[in-house]
């Protein structure tokens, strides 16, 4: 099952579901008078013709109004046919009616096409490319292109280099999404926060790089790098980055964002992190509030979800680092959680371990360090109910273990709920009487994890 929020996250960067914009079609055909009414108020209706998989563009063009053109193939489960081409190189010659363009199609087909958006889109709102790469070559927009209109921007396995006409003239843009940036475009932060000072109206903003830029370069850069620029982004409310830490914390300090509500934030595999600026960051962003958290233990990696109240959909802080072993996430789970001020933590009162492989082995038990594990746990002091595996109830018992005399880790905690195996309440029953004897009864029961997640 996939996360809702990433489901969601999906449906802001994707623009929704375009087909609904044939909405009016069969109105039109009703009769004449509702066709004059209909077209009529075209501009208010926010009318539009939709070129996508199968539409007869020449017939379409000759019998209908000059409305907006939407082009949209983002199907990746569909072939582009010969006449699907033919029908998108039509509808880019009316560059001055595209009002939005979704291309996720095969490279060949894409290298055909790109020539053809380039000069002045003058009404262009919203842009989304990604090449479904063949040969991993870069590729990029012609550097005549603008659409000074553009309010959405989404490039995924594309190059665009910050230098680009499109970002000069574009500084209207809500969204900017760069995903999967080639090496061959690599900018420094100082050229970015450069960029983002002329896009004062951003509301979404991601930067992703496709390889791991070599960290020993980054640090090397930033040890020689000018004054950096300070950037506020006012309207900012989502902030994602895939790279290495020395580039997101060259970042953190010189950016302001009083808006924002979800920070989403990718390492590439390090063995350590060092994060001095990430609890400054969100200590000041007074939304990015924390009630309920999310721990995953999966076959290619560590997932942190951090939500601002329990069962909500959205996170508000997501971390993801793509490690296999178990006691390497663990060991990166205690390093970033250390990272953060002990206040954000103490809002956390429910949490949930979950840990999901392909093939279980009790071997995979024992590679975890328990006083990892441990100093994990004591991260979430304040914590009232958790959830926790069954495959991960063991480890947990030792983890919580304390010596005589000593206060239970975990004092506020009052139900601990397990999936999985029933038997794995016999492995608790200890931890359970020690609580009871120290006076803090903790009620246990099964049941199934909701919204597992896969790594995809």
């Amino acid at each position: 099952m996939v996360d809702e929020g990433e489901d969601n996250d999906a449906r802001i960067l994707q623009g929704g579901v375009w087909r609904r914009e044939r909405w009016w079609y069969k109105f039109v055909h009703v009769c004449r008078r509702w066709r004059y009414l209909v077209l009529g108020s075209a501009s208010y209706l926010g009318l539009r013709l939709l070129c996508t998989y199968g539409t007869p563009m020449a017939e379409m063009l000759a019998h209908s109004p000059p409305l907006p053109l939407v082009i949209d193939y983002i199907d990746k489960a569909r072939d582009i046919t010969a006449k699907d081409e033919e029908t998108i190189l039509l509808a880019l010659q009316y560059r001055d009616r595209v009002r939005n363009i979704r291309l996720l199609i095969p490279t060949t087909n894409l290298r055909k096409l790109l020539p053809l958006i380039e000069e002045e889109f003058p009404i262009l709102e919203y842009l989304f490319i990604e090449p479904l790469t063949e040969d991993g070559k870069c590729m990029m927009l012609p550097r005549s292109f603008r659409a000074p209109d553009l309010r959405h921007l989404i490039l995924i396995n594309f190059a665009l280099p910050l230098g680009s006409p499109l970002l000069v003239t574009a500084v209207g843009l809500v969204t900017l999404s760069l995903r999967h940036i080639p090496q061959s475009i690599y900018f420094r932060p100082g050229e970015l926060l450069r960029r983002l000072s002329f896009l004062p109206q951003l509301e979404t903003l991601g930067i992703t790089f496709g390889t791991p830029v070599l960290k020993l370069d980054v640090e090397s850069q930033l040890l020689n790098a000018p004054v950096m620029t300070h950037v506020t982004l006012p309207n900012l409310r989502w902030f994602g980055f895939k790279g290495v830490s020395a580039y997101l914390e060259a970042l953190l300090p010189w950016i302001t964002t009083p808006l924002l509500e979800k920070l989403q934030i990718i390492f590439f595999n390090q063995l350590t992190f060092s994060l001095p600026h990430l609890a400054p960051f969100i200590s000041t962003n007074v939304n990015l509030r924390f009630s309920s958290s999310k721990l995953g233990f999966y076959d290619k990696g560590l997932i942190l979800w951090v939500y601002p109240h329990k069962g909500a959909k959205v996170y508000a802080w997501y971390t993801r680092i793509p490690c296999k072993h178990l006691d390497w996430q663990v060991s990166c789970a205690v390093q970033i959680l250390n990272a953060l001020h002990p206040a954000s933590l103490s809002a956390i009162v429910d949490l949930t371990l979950e840990y999901e492989r392909a093939s279980v082995s009790p071997e995979c038990h024992d590679l975890v360090d328990r006083n990892h594990l441990h100093e994990l746990l004591r991260s979430f002091a304040n914590i009232k109910t958790l959830h926790v595996s069954y495959t991960l109830v063991r480890e947990l018992v030792h983890s919580l273990q304390t010596e005589d005399g000593e206060l239970p880790m975990l004092p506020e905690l009052k139900e601990i709920t397990y999936s999985g195996n029933e038997d794995a309440s016999d492995a608790l029953m200890p931890f359970m009487d020690i609580r009871k004897n120290a006076g803090c009864p903790v009620t246990l029961a099964h049941q199934e994890m909701p919204g597992s997640w896969r790594w995809s």
